[in-house]
């Protein structure tokens, strides 16, 4: 796979169809040559002075606004509204060197189908760190929309600014910074992060084509940074710097397309899961968990969880009935479980 033969790959592979989600690959050794294969995606548009990339069709509508902040150092914020269920999938120029690594930030929207109530518009928010080399799959529901922060940076770039930091455990973070593969999730752990993407979107919405805020546009990048590795040692991830090949993350990504498709039902089991994924309960278990921090059973259970805080604050449903849609099969052991998670009864959260 090279940039020279991308327009072939794309023209047999994009949006080609399997298991029920259409495919839009992307070159991922660096943001450089990510824009470039984009670009020639028949589907989007490029506008260079503004620099920013615009698609809209049948499958997905978006705009990505890229800035080079300094050597080494990118911001790619993409919004987009999912039309139709897409993997994205990041594959590699074989003639190019990998060495970025990509931070993102991301905040979705999705409507939630609720029988006998209008959709209810729900939240899905996380962070994801992959290492050059990294395939990665990530699968979008068809109805959602939502905003990405992408900080793409280059060893070099690493070497002379995150170890320079005061993060805590540095030695841990320098040593996350190596060439091994690897891909990891976390979901909603920085809260300040919420408020700094907010302030990069602004100064990306009132910056004009011959006025880039490059200055503070770093310092918020920088601070959004700061705010992941602030929190990001609430398990051994980081520590233990696990790399498994990418045949593995698109297993595991797998995995949690079918247990996110299925949180209205009990837990699907681990059998029937690496069944489908078609590898062994044993070892996708392990690397679930290397991904998400999260054994696949827990993973189920809180991504329940927050979807019943949501359901609970956002709409006026009995609490029975999110008890049922939230795969359990009474209210008590919702309650039980729910308490145990947040500290409080469900009422308790419940807006008057």
């Amino acid at each position: 796979m090279t940039l020279n033969n991308w327009p072939k790959h794309i023209q047999k592979y994009l949006f080609l169809l399997k298991d029920g989600f259409l495919e839009l690959p992307y070159l991922s050794n660096s943001p450089q040559t990510m824009l470039d294969s984009l670009v020639k995606l028949p589907v989007t548009h490029h506008k260079t002075l503004q620099q920013y990339i615009y698609l809209n069709n049948a499958f997905c509508k978006g705009v990505m606004r890229y800035r080079e902040m300094e050597d080494g150092f990118w911001l790619l914020a993409t919004d987009i509204s999912i039309k139709e269920n897409i993997i994205a999938k990041a594959v590699y120029d074989e003639n190019q060197l990998r060495d970025y690594y990509f931070l993102s930030f991301s905040v979705f929207e999705y409507k939630y189908p609720f029988k006998n109530s209008n959709d209810i518009t729900l939240l899905s928010t996380c962070w994801t760190f992959y290492k050059p080399g990294t395939e990665v799959a990530t699968y979008f529901y068809k109805g959602t929309t939502g905003t990405f922060f992408n900080l793409a940076i280059s060893k070099e770039w690493a070497d002379k600014n995150i170890s320079s930091k005061n993060f805590p455990q540095k030695k841990a973070v320098e040593d996350f910074f190596n060439t091994k593969k690897g891909f990891y999730t976390w979901l909603d752990i920085a809260p300040k992060a919420h408020g700094l993407a907010k302030k990069i979107s602004k100064i990306l919405e009132t910056e004009s084509e011959d006025s880039f805020n490059t200055v503070d546009l770093k310092k918020q990048c920088m601070k959004l940074i700061a705010a992941f590795f602030d929190n990001s040692f609430e398990d051994n991830r980081i520590l233990d710097n696990v790399s498994l090949n990418n045949l593995d993350y698109y297993n595991v990504a797998k995995a949690e397309k079918m247990i996110l498709h299925h949180l209205h039902l009990p837990f699907l089991g681990i059998e029937s899961i690496a069944k489908d994924v078609n590898t062994s309960p044993t070892k996708l278990k392990s690397d679930f968990k290397t991904v998400f921090g999260f054994s696949m059973l827990q993973y189920h259970k809180e991504k329940n969880m927050l979807l019943a805080m949501q359901l609970i604050q956002n709409s006026d449903i009995p609490i029975q009935d999110i008890a049922t849609a939230t795969g359990y099969e009474s209210a008590s052991k919702f309650t039980a479980t729910f308490k145990e998670r947040f500290g409080k009864l469900p009422s308790a959260f419940r807006n008057n």
